[in-house]
């Protein structure tokens, strides 16, 4: 009797794409448009699962007006500023509304090259694709400092990906290391109840949601602000120096109820050292500090540098085949926002169908 059972191959299709976020669907709906065969393989249960499972709080910087993909507007007060949850259930219509092809509860396990094919390995088998669009977005394995490990167990450690809202907390002195947008919005939350500590590596550029009873992402429009792309000088300059979008924190910073402090350095028991050569007795610290890549699935020559991120330009790979999607500043500063990833997905089909064209007419010239 056979211990290991033969997988099977599902199913060949022109294009695969994997992770039906905002991204992989953005890209199923112009693959849909130009009839090219396609599926969107996601491990979650759900589409919009990835947002569901944020902090509960969680409210995007962009308005609705600049919230939707494309060929369909989240709906409600184009002004205001959806939660997570709206925008769970605006991708799961989302997909439902154009019929986009997808399987959920498929993890894929490896990508590799296959004769005249990329092979996809997943949990429910074995799928082939002349192309392969690797679209899971940038928020993949979470990132902590490694002296997270000298904690003592009495300290309540969670990363922002696994963090609900302040009744998880520990009474006591709380600790949120990281001031990005995500940070100081759990800040802001929990300065309701009592005085948090956040600590920063500078201190964070704070710019308001509005400017002029206007949006800030309209006169990103306006400035022509939103179109710099990631190689030109302007574009590198704000990439390097992302400001923190809404000023709600900022109340609470003046009020002393979010304390900044400097830099984390290092830890050990209780007690968390910062830069100055300041320390703190923490009860909790929630670690806001972002997210690496994990591209360990992909085994294809050339994809990834030493560093294993992805090798691209404009999502597009060195490695006949393969693609990107959804990347911080891909293209332009919206490239991994509902606002700026259908355009990168409008442009990537382009090319695929482009590719595909040419592998046809090879393979019937070699008949």
């Amino acid at each position: 009797m056979r211990k290991l059972q033969e997988v099977i191959i599902i199913n060949n299709f022109d294009v695969i794409v994997i992770g039906a976020g905002q991204a992989g669907l953005a890209m199923s709906y112009y693959l849909s448009r130009k009839n090219i065969s396609h599926i969107v393989l996601d491990a979650h249960n759900q589409i919009g699962d990835s947002w569901r499972t944020r902090y509960d709080s969680l409210v995007l910087f962009t308005p609705r007006s600049y919230s939707s993909l494309p060929g369909m507007k989240l709906a409600g007060n184009q002004e205001t500023y959806p939660t997570k949850d709206e925008v769970a259930d605006y991708l799961l219509e989302y997909a439902r509304q154009f019929k986009l092809p997808h399987q959920m509860n498929t993890k894929v396990i490896l990508i590799e090259e296959a004769p005249l094919k990329k092979k996809v390995v997943t949990n429910k088998g074995v799928y082939k694709a002349d192309s392969v669009v690797i679209a899971t977005g940038p928020f993949q394995t979470p990132f902590t400092h490694g002296f997270s490990t000298k904690l003592s167990e009495e300290v309540y450690q969670v990363h922002s990906a696994d963090y609900k809202n302040p009744s998880e907390l520990q009474k006591g002195t709380t600790l949120i290391v990281g001031a990005g947008n995500s940070g100081l919005q759990i800040a802001a939350e929990i300065a309701d109840r009592k005085a948090v500590f956040v600590s920063v590596g500078k201190k964070p550029k704070i710019i308001p949601k509005r400017i002029l009873n206007k949006s800030l992402f309209w006169w990103f429009e306006k400035l022509r602000i939103s179109q710099l792309t990631v190689d030109s000088k302007l574009g590198q300059i704000i990439k390097k120096n992302d400001p923190i979008i809404g000023r709600e924190s900022k109340k609470y910073i003046k009020s002393g109820k979010i304390l900044l402090k400097d830099r984390v350095v290092d830890a050990n028991g209780t007690t968390v050292y910062f830069a100055d050569q300041q320390q703190l007795e923490v009860d909790n610290i929630i670690w806001c500090t972002g997210f690496k890549f994990n591209y360990s699935w992909i085994k294809l020559k050339g994809a990834l540098n030493e560093t294993s991120e992805p090798i691209q330009t404009r999502g597009v790979s060195p490695h006949k085949g393969l693609y990107f999607l959804g990347l911080p500043w891909q293209h332009k500063r919206g490239s991994a926002l509902l606002l700026g990833v259908g355009e990168d997905a409008e442009f990537l089909v382009e090319v695929i169908q482009k590719q595909h064209i040419r592998q046809m007419k090879e393979r019937i010239a070699n008949v």
